[in-house]
């Protein structure tokens, strides 16, 4: 058990989110993570802290919230709240769902539906490329759902993971100041069966790289370019839940490709690599069991 965690609205899809070492861990201490916290009245929102972690490993000190979605929602979900720092260390990438409101994805004033970019103290960072059109100072790009994955590849490209509603779960290249067209277009349906124009060309949205239909229900997203399982450098691995499954995408430039599937038989809900290239999974519950795959662990698991 971890103390001097900050009070969390534990509720619908509200939960303690992500968590990173600062740039500067090795010698701050210092660590990034998000959570869902109290808004006004009966609402929720998003926020994101820093702390440090004392010598035990057990007790967070010094906790300071540094940024909140600026908009609070009534919703249970689609908080998002993943980071990601620049490749140069420089700024802090954040994610913040859309909470089951379509519209704020579009508004240009809401930080909801939007990846944002932030100076590592969580201010807006300077020359985003939307505030002089009148959006949020922070905001990157617009027009997303519920963000549960980001990561920069070897040569500095973003690419983000999104659940969309019923089927069409895609894999965005995320560049400055577009458009992704959440609610306006999307490869999937409304879970009422209402249909949602897909993106198609000339319709000035940003189309996925990859969508996924049926449906995996995308838990967590992590870059893979370690030594340990040559034959997988440069790619995406991505979890499924309902699809209890574990994804690779291989990646040439801005090109995304789907590589192998493999059936887990559990719902994973997160993914990361470690510092010695091996693989580390979280099953969902029931179990909760923490899964390493080094190539010795994985040997004979068949392709999908």
């Amino acid at each position: 058990t971890l103390s001097g965690t900050p009070a969390v609205v534990s509720k619908g899809q509200g939960a303690m989110m992500d968590v990173l070492p600062a740039p500067d861990h090795a010698t701050s201490k210092t660590i990034y993570f998000s959570y869902s916290e109290q808004g006004e009245g009966t609402g929720s929102r998003v926020a994101l802290a820093t702390a440090t972690l004392d010598q035990s490993g057990s007790t967070l000190k010094d906790v300071k919230v540094i940024f909140r979605a600026n908009q609070d929602s009534d919703k249970g979900g689609h908080y998002s709240g993943r980071i990601a720092f620049s490749p140069d260390e420089k700024y802090l990438f954040f994610t913040n769902g859309d909470r089951q409101m379509f519209d704020p994805a579009q508004d240009p004033k809401s930080t909801l539906g939007k990846v944002l970019r932030l100076n590592l103290d969580g201010s807006p960072a300077a020359g985003n490329p939307l505030a002089a059109k009148g959006f949020h100072p922070a905001v990157w790009s617009y027009g997303h759902r519920n963000l549960l994955g980001l990561a920069f590849d070897k040569d500095g490209r973003l690419w983000e993971m999104e659940m969309v509603p019923r089927h069409g779960d895609e894999i965005n290249l995320v560049k400055p100041g577009l458009n992704y067209g959440w609610p306006k277009a999307s490869n999937g349906t409304h879970y009422d069966g209402r249909d949602i124009p897909d993106h198609k060309a000339g319709d000035s949205f940003e189309a996925p790289k990859i969508f996924w239909d049926p449906a995996i229900s995308p838990g967590g997203l992590a870059y893979y370019n370690a030594d340990l399982f040559p034959g997988w450098k440069n790619s995406l691995f991505i979890t499924g839940l309902s699809g209890k499954s574990l994804d690779r995408i291989a990646l040439n430039g801005e090109t995304a490709s789907k590589a192998d599937h493999w059936d887990m038989g559990e719902r994973i809900r997160a993914v990361r690599t470690g510092p010695d290239g091996a693989v580390w999974l979280l099953q969902d519950a029931p179990g909760g069991k923490l899964l390493r795959l080094t190539p010795k662990s994985w040997a004979g698991r068949a392709h999908g």
